[in-house]
């Protein structure tokens, strides 16, 4: 999917709300359990509740790897069933030397058709470049995370006055443009987001942490939007997990809608 069909989705739902499928088998509701595939059958319900409200899905690669091979099965399953307007990203966090990358560039976007992939910048350029040799498929880079220990690197002062997340941002505007590149950024780090917009204007940015792990919408909106919305807000547990009776999926529906409604205000003001 390219940055013009992303952007014409979002309009088009007024919606930038992406929903993870972080899904654990220990808090799927326990009548799935004795479903033949408990995550696919509960990602399924799931995409569809949250469909008419959400542009992008993010399987969260560990939780199917986890299972083993009937993991991946689900994790194939779920990536086919979820409708082809919608962005799929594959959190996966890679990032290893170029011929290894080159390997799992080919296991999502060929092999998967995954739209994106979540990858590490710590290796540098040539572990990063075998992502952009294809075509309509999206890096998204860790640049500034909200997890305790993102600081213990990320918010390191180099000598040129840059702090490390800074530089993984600007230095990376040279390996690909705004048509392939995109970053994750944490909602909980919403002050930080004035900043990153200077320093990368017209790139989509991933931002998780948006409800469980309470970031504020209306801050990352502010900070965070550009003319093309370049947001995609992820929330997963506090979809997925809002229930856990049979009603599980009615009410990640209406958790997922009342976000898209928060959403199409802030395109209104923002964008």
């Amino acid at each position: 999917m390219n940055k013009k069909d992303l952007f014409g989705q979002i309009k088009a739902k007024s919606s930038y709300l992406c929903v993870g499928l972080d899904t654990d088998i220990q808090k799927i509701p326990e009548h799935l359990k004795k479903a033949d595939d408990p995550l696919f059958e509960f990602n399924k319900q799931i995409i569809d509740a949250t469909i008419d409200y959400a542009v992008a899905y993010k399987p969260n690669i560990a939780f199917y790897e986890a299972h083993g091979l009937k993991g991946w099965e689900s994790l194939m399953k779920t990536i086919e069933y979820i409708p082809k307007e919608a962005f799929v990203i594959a959190d996966a966090k890679r990032g290893d030397i170029g011929n290894t990358s080159k390997m799992y560039a080919r296991a999502f976007f060929e092999e998967m058709n995954c739209d994106a992939i979540t990858v590490a910048p710590y290796m540098g350029e040539d572990s990063v470049k075998p992502f952009l040799d294809f075509k309509n498929k999206w890096v998204i880079l860790l640049a500034l995370t909200s997890n305790a220990g993102g600081k213990d690197f990320q918010n390191l002062t180099l000598d040129s006055g840059e702090e490390v997340y800074e530089r993984v941002l600007s230095k990376s505007q040279e390996w690909g443009s705004s048509e392939e590149l995109m970053y994750v950024v944490g909602a909980t780090k919403a002050e930080a987001l004035k900043n990153i917009r200077q320093i990368v204007p017209d790139h989509f940015l991933l931002v998780p942490g948006v409800g469980a792990q309470g970031g504020s919408l209306e801050e990352v909106s502010k900070y965070g939007m550009n003319s093309e919305c370049g947001l995609l807000v992820n929330s997963s547990r506090g979809i997925i997990y809002k229930d856990s009776s049979e009603a599980f999926a009615q009410v990640a529906g209406q958790e997922a809608n009342t976000l898209q409604q928060e959403m199409s205000k802030y395109l209104e003001k923002y964008c």
